[in-house]
């Protein structure tokens, strides 16, 4: 379900309250958590959840950062990536933007964000100056967390760096965001500036060990729940003795 698109949270949970599911666990699809991000997906299963009147059992995954699957996933294209078209002088780690004043108030995302690079880091073997961290898609005249990614590409180029590498391991699937902006716009910046060769390494997308740490972390979240749906003898049981004392479905 889509937090900003079609389908929306709130038609694909009507639809699931509509087939008896009775059980949702939701897995937003920000490894990172931010009160702008993650918690909007939360708000939104919460407003759907006030004009329900049998609200199902919910559970809500935070955060995923650093689950050993994910990174390894992230490795591994990377790998995969250099193994194909070569590797670049320096790695650069582009995640989503926001403003500043979230770490102020307490939002982890920064840290997050942090802890994936060095784990990522470590499972491919670089040292602190073989990549570099920065924050895409600023926008409006608020400070945002900083280093921007375009305004670092460009002094890097201007500095001597003739080629790079860049990936944005925030985002689990390949978007405008990535495709257009970090793929094209900041590339050109780069060449602008001086730069040689520059590669994207394209996100997650549909990788085979992407969906089993995706597996892997609903799996885990599931514990407790039972996975298995009743025979149906006894379902329709149920729904006969329900039926006799008043139950109108």
């Amino acid at each position: 379900m889509m937090r900003y698109g079609s389908p929306a949270v709130a038609k694909v949970l009507d639809e699931l309250k509509q087939e008896g599911v009775d059980r949702v666990l939701v897995i937003p699809a920000y490894p990172q958590y931010s009160a702008t991000t993650t918690a909007s997906v939360f708000d939104a299963v919460y407003t759907w959840a006030l004009r329900t009147r049998r609200v199902p059992e919910l559970r809500f995954v935070n955060n995923y950062h650093a689950h050993p699957g994910y990174i390894a996933a992230l490795a591994d294209g990377i790998q995969r990536h250099w193994q194909a078209h070569g590797r670049n002088e320096l790695l650069v780690m582009s995640f989503h933007g926001v403003p500043a004043r979230t770490l102020k108030l307490g939002d982890p995302y920064h840290c997050e964000c942090h802890k994936t690079a060095r784990l990522l880091a470590q499972a491919l073997g670089l040292s602190k100056d073989q990549y570099r961290v920065c924050f895409q898609s600023r926008f409006g005249k608020a400070k945002w967390l900083e280093p921007y990614t375009e305004p670092t590409v460009r002094e890097l180029a201007r500095t001597g760096l003739k080629s790079m590498d860049i990936v944005c391991p925030g985002f689990v699937s390949d978007c405008l965001e990535t495709l257009e902006e970090i793929a094209m716009e900041v590339k050109e910046a780069f060449f602008e500036e001086g730069g040689e060769a520059y590669s994207y390494i394209p996100c997650l997308n549909d990788s085979p060990l992407w969906i089993q740490a995706l597996e892997d972390l609903a799996t885990s979240h599931l514990a407790g729940w039972p996975l298995q749906a009743a025979p149906a003898h006894e379902a329709q049981a149920s729904r006969e003795a329900a039926l006799a004392m008043g139950a109108e479905n």
